[in-house]
């Protein structure tokens, strides 16, 4: 039986304890997306986690739409990042970068985006967050057959830059109602041609941008990102269980060093009762390190790990206000809280001020 305070190998990343960091956006970034010497201190100061997941981060310009949030598509980038790791690294952590493309979820306010791209042309429901202000989401186009090579290339390609920024490694985010989760979902995936229809060609896009990371960085540096939690940003599923183990599988075949399961608890404190979760069918098909996260505490996430169901779990807003969360699960020391107000401003207090 393990502890979350266990080592785990992870690829080629040996990770000291099961207690990671989940990706957060937080809006510390430049109006350009270039990391600040704030977010340095930020995640240097969170290096006891056994890996840190990024906030996610752009990978292209068109891609990329949310008020002062990083990419990694450009030198400057990169450089900004590199503050970043050597921070985490000096301070004994590991970290991957979570690579991000938003699809439907971009807005042309944003400076050279243009129009939005999805799998079909579908519009999210809601509000967007621009630098003028919460403005509708616009129908996006269906990204064209001839145009997924160079999305894959925009995937691979940051990778290389997280590589040359001095990560560890990779995320792929495919979860949270975003670009390649557009694609898996059959609410927002309309196609008819390869990459729509059934689980086994919706996935194909995934399956694309993780073997072209893959190529690029190594297998073993390369992770994922899922989400079958339901209704997210407008989408859906309508046989969750089938897309998802089937995505698991293909996953898993390619070697990738873990993968990351955010899904919601069903003990019916949250209106989701009604259907049973899927990470267990998941966790039977998928061979690597699989990694559970939404709303656990300590206690929680030892009795998953304790019934098998994950080798780590990944913790968020507890890491906000509580940098030291591995020692203190490990003393059994009391949470501070954090300020909602300060998740997304621009300032250190709220981030690096505690």
């Amino acid at each position: 039986m393990v502890s979350l305070f266990d080592p785990i190998r992870l690829g080629t990343v040996q990770a000291p304890n099961r207690i990671f960091m989940a990706p957060m956006t937080r809006g510390r970034a430049t109006l350009d997306h270039v990391p600040t010497p704030v977010m340095a201190q930020y995640y240097g100061q969170r290096a006891s986690a056994g890996l840190i997941l990024t906030e996610a981060t752009g990978i292209s310009l068109e891609g990329h739409a949310w008020p002062y949030a990083p990419g990694i598509w450009n030198s400057e980038q990169v450089e900004g990042w590199r503050a970043v790791t050597e921070a985490v690294h000096d301070a004994g952590g590991r970290i991957f970068a979570q690579l991000w493309h938003m699809g439907r979820l971009t807005h042309s306010r944003f400076p050279g985006r243009g129009r939005p791209v999805s799998a079909s042309a579908t519009t999210a429901p809601g509000l967007a967050q621009t630098y003028d202000g919460k403005l509708p989401y616009e129908e996006a186009r269906a990204l064209d057959l001839a145009e997924i090579p160079a999305l894959v290339d925009q995937f691979a390609n940051a990778a290389c830059n997280a590589v040359r920024a001095g990560f560890d490694g990779v995320q792929i985010h495919a979860a949270n109602g975003y670009l390649l989760d557009q694609f898996l979902r059959s609410s927002s995936n309309q196609r008819r041609d390869s990459y729509g229809g059934g689980p086994e060609n919706r996935i194909r896009i995934l399956e694309d941008v993780t073997v072209a990371v893959a190529q690029c960085i190594g297998a073993d540096r390369t992770a994922v990102r899922l989400s079958p939690n339901g209704e997210i940003k407008g989408i859906n599923d309508d046989d969750p269980e089938a897309l998802f183990v089937t995505a698991a599988k293909m996953l898993s075949t390619l070697g990738i060093a873990f993968l990351e399961v955010r899904e919601p608890d069903f003990n019916g404190t949250n209106g989701k009762a009604d259907r049973l979760p899927v990470a267990p069918l998941m966790r039977a098909v998928f061979d690597g390190p699989l990694v559970l996260n939404s709303d656990y505490d300590a206690d929680r996430g030892q009795a998953v790990l304790d019934a098998g169901q994950a080798d780590a779990i990944s913790f968020g807003r507890p890491f906000i206000a509580n940098p030291d969360l591995p020692d203190r699960f490990a003393r059994r020391l009391a949470l501070r809280p954090s300020d909602q107000a300060t998740w997304y401003s621009r300032g250190a207090e709220g981030y690096c001020e505690l």
